[in-house]
This record gives structure tokens, sequence and C-alpha cells, in this order.
């Protein structure tokens, strides 16, 4: 369908789910990448989160042109080793290497009460807050995080060391969604900067620096330059945490290392992935029931003054997408299509 008022066209969820699988597999990728990547990047388009959703599907076709993602890799579940479960995805793309390593952090959290994950050379280029919900639909607690290429300079600073380093955590919740925030502690997304590029709006301000270290709204002068975190040194104290923590931690790449390694050839980061996860029910004992109910009346606190909770306006899209379908707009559309062609 297209809405010649908005200039974009309407997908259902199963519709764009087959273009985005065609489109990947056309690229290069194996069936199961295919699938996994797809699932992510139109759960994304149907949340209204565009710097994640199906245009990342051009994303994909850039790294796969760079050679340095295997294309066809198949993710290695390890032994597990107490609470951690670990994958090697030999540096393929992260969703298939997280769907690999689920039932196991999964088993292992419900036996011992809290479990870790940890993907290893992964090519990450996804939101969290898809695995975020994988989690909390088993009742479990999640904290994510994870590091890309080195785009955003510590506060005080003007030099690239961090990267977006996302967070994302999750609770489960009685009824259809979890509370759920994924943010990175960069001011922006680094899709954004494309977004607005293709647009040709500003950043907003604070957002980033050029190449001399001068504030600046040009996304084009921000990416030569440098992204900036989110509330000074605060940000950057969390970005430094991610890098320890999802990166030297769990004996994988920082962003400095994953920008050293594409050396110019703009590809998506090559890094790890951190995923913890925390069963309610074994932390609270027998009185969860009512915990739980605290839980609620925590966010019913914080929603009866009007404020909203985390990912309410992500639902609320999803809600809309479901009634009267996916939105896209024709020129992305039509950027996707071209793939084909090639």
């Amino acid at each position: 369908m297209h809405d010649s008022a908005t200039d974009s066209l309407y997908f259902s969820f199963d519709e764009l789910l087959q273009l985005a699988q065609r489109v990947a597999r056309h690229v290069g990728l194996g069936e199961d990448h295919a699938r996994a990547i797809a699932q992510v990047v139109v759960s994304g388009q149907r949340d209204a989160c565009g710097s994640h959703g199906i245009y990342r599907i051009l994303s994909c076709a850039s790294a796969a042109r760079t050679g340095l993602v295997n294309l066809q890799a198949q993710p290695q579940l390890q032994p597990v080793q107490g609470a951690v479960v670990r994958v090697d995805a030999q540096r393929g793309f992260s969703p298939l290497a997280f769907e690999t390593g689920l039932p196991a952090l999964v088993e292992t959290t419900k036996r011992l009460g809290l479990g870790a994950l940890v993907i290893n050379q992964c090519v990450h280029f996804t939101a969290l807050w898809p695995e975020v919900e994988a989690i909390t639909a088993h009742g479990l607690a999640a904290l994510i995080m994870t590091p890309s290429h080195a785009w955003v300079a510590p506060a005080g600073g003007s030099k690239p060391v961090f990267g977006t380093n996302p967070i994302a955590f999750g609770w489960p919740r009685p009824g259809e969604v979890p509370y759920v925030f994924d943010f990175a502690t960069s001011a922006i997304a680094r899709g954004d900067l494309e977004l607005h590029r293709r647009a040709g709006t500003p950043l907003p301000d604070g957002a980033g620096v050029d190449e001399n270290g001068a504030p600046s709204t040009d996304p084009l002068a921000v990416a030569r330059g440098a992204m900036l975190t989110f509330g000074g040194h605060k940000g950057s104290a969390l970005s430094t945490m991610v890098e320890l923590m999802a990166g030297i931690l769990i004996g994988d790449w920082t962003s400095q290392d994953s920008i050293a390694f594409d050396a110019g050839r703009g590809g998506q980061p090559c890094h790890g992935e951190l995923i913890l996860a925390f069963d309610p029910e074994r932390f609270a004992g027998d009185d969860w029931p009512l915990h739980q109910q605290r839980a609620e009346e925590l966010f019913a606190s914080i929603t009866n003054q009007g404020a909203r909770l985390p990912s309410e306006r992500r639902y609320a899209a999803r809600r809309d997408s479901e009634r009267r379908g996916i939105a896209v707009p024709r020129g992305l559309h039509e950027e996707i299509m071209a793939l084909l062609e090639r």
C-alpha cells in the first residue's frame, strides 16, 4: 500500500520479512543469517526505529562488500563454564550468534539464578532491545552492552576513543510487553548521522564536533570528526565501563581495536557482546509475586503523574504497524530494491 501524504509504502510484517531475507540472501548471506538479520531489522522498522530498521539492510550489503564479515559463519557454542555461556561468532553477524546462545543462557540462568552470554568475534550493527525482549519472554531480567567502532570522543576531548556503546535493560512484566530501555551512551546513534544526511537536516546541538574539535551539527563534519557522549562526564564514564565489561573483560576488542581492524574499509564494527540474565524468582525467593507487584507499583508511580516509561513510544508504534502495516519511506524502499539488481 502507498500513502501519498507521507510518501511511504506499507507492508505486513511477513511481507517485509520476506523482502529483507531475499535481499540479505542476494548480497551473499547464508540462509540462517538472512533470516536472523531480517527478523531484527524488520522489528526495528515495525517499531518506528528508523536508525535500526530496514535501512540497516543497506549497511549489511555495504559490510558484505568489504570482505571483513564471514557471510556463511556458523556460530560455535562453547562448553558452558559455570554461569558463563560463550559463543564464537566466527566474525559473522551477531543476531545468529545470539540465537545460538540463547537457549543455553536461559537454562543456565534458571538453574543458577544468573547467567552470562559472551559473544566473541561478532559483527554487530543491530539494536539490542530485540535481544532483551527475547530474554524477558522467559521471565528473566537482562542487561546487555556492546562496544562498536571508535567514533565517540570522551568528555573534555575531541578525538574518538569510544564506540556508541549501547546499554540495554529489560524487566519482565505481566502482560504483553516488558519494561525495556536501549540507548547509546553517545548523544545520538551512529545511524542517525546517515539519516540526517539523507534528510538534509542538522544534528541536535551537542551531538558532535568537527575535525578541529569545534561543535558542529553537520552530519558529514561530525562523521569526519567525533561524536560526543550524552551527559558529558556521566556518559563518558558509562562508555568506559562498556569498553571494559564488553571488551576487555570478555577477552575481545575495544572500539579502538575494531576500527583499527577495519582500516578505513567502511565495514561494520567487529567486537564482542556481554549479555547478563537474572532470574527474579531465584533472587526474590518465595516472595517473588509480592515483589513483582511492587515493581508494578513503581511503574504506576511514574506513569500516574503523566511521565512515560521507556519504549512506550516504540510499543505504540508497534500497535500502529500491526493495524496499518509497517511504513517504509519510498526512497528507502527503492534503494533496497536496487540491491537486487546488482
